[in-house]
C-alpha cells in the first residue's frame, strides 16, 4: 500500500486528520488496532472547546454535533458550602465549550471517512515505524492475519501512549517530563439528569468531586479516590452518598440519584514528550502528551495537533516550503504547555493531596476566594478551560 499519510490510530485525532486532509485534496491511509465498535464506545472526554468545535464543523462533522451536543457558558466552583459560577462568554468574548462525548465524535468521524474518505483500516495492527529519519518511511502493520506495509511521505502516530509510533523516535533524541498523582477518579455513569445545568467543580475536604453529563438524561459523576482503587469497592449507595456529601451547599440544591450503569477509575498524569517530530515522523494527541482530565484538555489538545501538521502539509504543498512542518513541534509545544499548566493548576486548586498541610488547604481556598472576587483572575480560568489558540 502507499499512501501520502499514514495514519497509525482511529480515535479523534487520526480520524478528523483523515477528514482535514481528504478536505484538502491529500489522500491518507488509517490504521486502527481494535475494531469500530471498540472506538464507538470507548469512553474518554466530554468537553469540546470552542476552537475543537468550530474545526469538527468546518470538516463537515457538526450536524450531529449542533443537533444533540450541549452549549454551556459557564462552570460552577463549590468549596466551603459556596457556590460561584465563571461566565464564560462575559469573560472571553463570547466563547463557550460543548458537551458532546468523544463516542459520538468518532461515530461521525468514522461514518464520513467510510463513505468519502481513504481508507480505514480496522483491527491493523501497526507493528513499527521505519524510516522516519529518511524521505520514505513506511509503517508495518498487521491486518487480517498478514503482515504488510504501508509506504507514506509523512507517518502521524495518533496511536496513544502505549503505540509503536513514540517508540520509534530513537531515546537519545528525546526528553520526557512527567507528573504521576497519588489519587484518581472513580467515574460513574448514572441514568438520571444532570443535577444542574453545567459543570461542577467540588473542592471537598474529603476531597474532589465534578458534575458532569452526556445527555439530558445521563449523568456523568466523578470522586477523587485513592491511587488504585478498585471501582466495585464501591457500592453505589456509598458513591451517591459521597457525592452528596462533596457537593454539599448551604441553599437547598439537591443532587438527584438514579441507575448507575458504568463504574471505572482513571488513574492521573502529566506527560510530555519533546520533541513531537523525527524526521517525516509526526506525533499527536497521547502518543506526545497526557494531562489529567480536571481540566477537559486532552481530546481538544490533540485536535490542535493534528490542524496544526494539516494546515503545515498544506502550505508546503502551496508554496513548497516546509517551514512550517519543521515547526510542528515548537509550534505545537507551546500551546501543549500552557495546557499542561492550566491542567496542573485545576487539578492542584481543587483535590485534597494526601499529607497535605493545613497551610497548604487553606491556600486552596485562598486561591479559590480570589477565583471569585478578582476579574482577571477570573478570566484566566476561562480563557484555559475554552481553549488556547491554535497554533
Amino acid at each position: 500500500m502507499r499512501t501520502t499519510v499514514g495514519i497509525i490510530g482511529a480515535g479523534p485525532a487520526g480520524l478528523l486528520l483523515a477528514r482535514l486532509l481528504r478536505n484538502a485534496g491529500i489522500d491518507s491511509v488509517v490504521l486502527e488496532s481494535r475494531d469500530r465498535g471498540y472506538v464507538e464506545q470507548r469512553q474518554r472526554a466530554g468537553i469540546l472547546e470552542q476552537g475543537t468545535a468550530d474545526v469538527l464543523r468546518a470538516a463537515g462533522a457538526g450536524e450531529r454535533l449542533d443537533r444533540e451536543g450541549l452549549r454551556h457558558d459557564g462552570i460552577e466552583l463549590r468549596y466551603d458550602r459556596k457556590r460561584h459560577r465563571v461566565d464564560f462568554p462575559a469573560l472571553t468574548g463570547g466563547r463557550s465549550v460543548t458537551v458532546y462525548a468523544q463516542t459520538e465524535v468518532c461515530k461521525d468521524l468514522i461514518a464520513l471517512q467510510l463513505k468519502e474518505g481513504g481508507p480505514l483500516l480496522f483491527e491493523a495492527e501497526a507493528l513499527a515505524v521505519e524510516g522516519a529519519d529518511t524521505d520514505h518511511p513506511h509503517v508495518r502493520f498487521r491486518h487480517d492475519g498478514r503482515e504488510g506495509v504501508l509506504d507514506c511521505a509523512y507517518v502521524v502516530g495518533c496511536d496513544g501512549f502505549w503505540g509503536v509510533s513514540r517508540t520509534a523516535i530513537p531515546a537519545e533524541l528525546t526528553r520526557g517530563f512527567e507528573r504521576v498523582y497519588p489519587f484518581g477518579w472513580l467515574g460513574v455513569l448514572a441514568d438520571v439528569p444532570p443535577s444542574h445545568d453545567e459543570l461542577v467543580y467540588a473542592r471537598h475536604d474529603r476531597g474532589f468531586a465534578l458534575l458532569s453529563m452526556r445527555s439530558p438524561v445521563v449523568s456523568r459523576l466523578y470522586l477523587q479516590v485513592p491511587e488504585g482503587t478498585d471501582a466495585e469497592a464501591w457500592s453505589d449507595e456509598e458513591i451517591w452518598a459521597e457525592l452528596e456529601r462533596r457537593f454539599e451547599t448551604d441553599d437547598d440544591w439537591t443532587l438527584e440519584r438514579g441507575p448507575i450503569t458504568q463504574k471505572s477509575v482513571t488513574p492521573m498524569r502529566s506527560y510530555v514528550h519533546e520533541p513531537m517530530r523525527h524526521g517525516r515522523l509526526f506525533l499527536a494527541g497521547d502518543a506526545a502528551h497526557i494531562v489529567p482530565p480536571t481540566g477537559a484538555k486532552g481530546l481538544n489538545l490533540a485536535v490542535g495537533d493534528v490542524v496544526t501538521f494539516a494546515r503545515a502539509l498544506v502550505h508546503e504543498r502551496e508554496t513548497g516550503s516546509a517551514e512550517l512542518l519543521d515547526a510542528y513541534s515548537q509550534t505545537c509545544l507551546r500551546r501543549v504547555w500552557q495546557a499542561e499548566r492550566f491542567s496542573y493548576d485545576m487539578t492542584t486548586l481543587l483535590h485534597r493531596v494526601p499529607g497535605a498541610s493545613p497551610f497548604e488547604e487553606r491556600l486552596q481556598l485562598a486561591r479559590l476566594e480570589r477565583i471569585a472576587s478578582s476579574r482577571a483572575a477570573e478570566t484566566d480560568l476561562a480563557e484555559g478551560y475554552t481553549g488556547f489558540p491554535f497554533g
